[in-house]
């Protein structure tokens, strides 16, 4: 049997550390990663291989994968995990925060699949697997900025998918609904970091009060819930190109084929009874 090594990004909590902690427990070579080393200290005790990785740094993505193949001589897969949500109104959300979110949630993805597919390529075989979310499928109010980056993770996806199918290279696209980690409360902390404008105070209440895109509502999903999809994702010869996590997620993909103008009316709707 070939061996078997993932690089998976963002693994300092919640999904990517989830995910870590499966491929580790099936045998697999684990390559887990995170801008601050310490945050990831316990899955180094438990058997990974652990290193400092900002998806946003060219020097550190090469980096990790010579180090990788030095070390093992293979990538069968890379998780793109790492990532946040930066959410308010599109008027409220200053540009460099717009860059931010797309030079980690975009340009941090396509810096590792550059980097891990000239070795793919040569083995004719690998999975990329990228963690994009169910606001990579329908848009809403407050959520222009972060849904853009999830939207520009998939299309660029389906492109990478048929790009690469003739080397034997699989892509994945795995899209949670809300899970059950502490994104909530970073999102809540990037909107709180914007200038809230009186204009869109409606917007704002329904955060406050919601937590619209919390995870510990009804129909969340856990972390390791996520990791047993992308698990069997790396681990299946012709993988789906798409995996919604939890029922919130299979049902509110559905949303973009409801007409424009009946979506609107809804959001509508909500805005003017809370």
């Amino acid at each position: 049997m070939q061996p078997k090594t993932v690089l998976i990004t963002g693994c300092s909590s919640g999904i990517g550390r989830a995910t870590a902690l499966a491929f580790l427990d099936e045998g697999w070579t684990v390559y887990a990663t995170a801008r601050d080393p310490s945050d990831i200290e316990t899955l180094a005790d438990a058997g990974c291989k652990t290193d400092r990785l900002d998806v946003t740094n060219q020097a550190d993505v090469d980096r990790i994968v010579d180090r990788i193949l030095d070390e093992d001589g293979v990538i069968t897969c890379l998780v793109n995990n790492a990532g946040y949500g930066q959410f308010g109104p599109i008027e409220d959300v200053p540009i460099e925060h717009v860059e931010t979110q797309y030079e980690v949630n975009v340009y941090g993805p396509h810096r590792l699949i550059r980097a891990v597919l000239p070795h793919m390529r040569r083995e004719e075989r690998g999975t990329i697997i990228n963690v994009s979310s169910v606001a990579g499928r329908i848009s809403f109010p407050g959520g222009g900025v972060y849904c853009g980056s999830k939207f520009a993770l998939e299309a660029m996806s389906d492109a990478l998918r048929t790009e690469v199918e003739p080397f034997g290279i699989n892509v994945v696209l795995v899209e949670p609904g809300p899970v059950a980690t502490n994104f909530a409360e970073r999102a809540g902390n990037q909107v709180d970091a914007v200038d809230r404008s009186s204009a869109y105070k409606a917007f704002y209440d329904i955060f406050d009060d919601t937590e619209a895109v919390g995870g510990d509502g009804p129909g969340a999903v856990s972390p390791q819930r996520v990791a047993e999809d992308i698990l069997n994702a790396a681990s299946a010869t012709k993988p789906v190109a798409r995996v919604p996590v939890g029922t919130v997620a299979r049902f509110s993909v559905l949303g973009r084929f409801v007409p424009d103008a009946l979506r609107d009316q809804l959001w509508s709707i909500v805005r003017r009874f809370t």
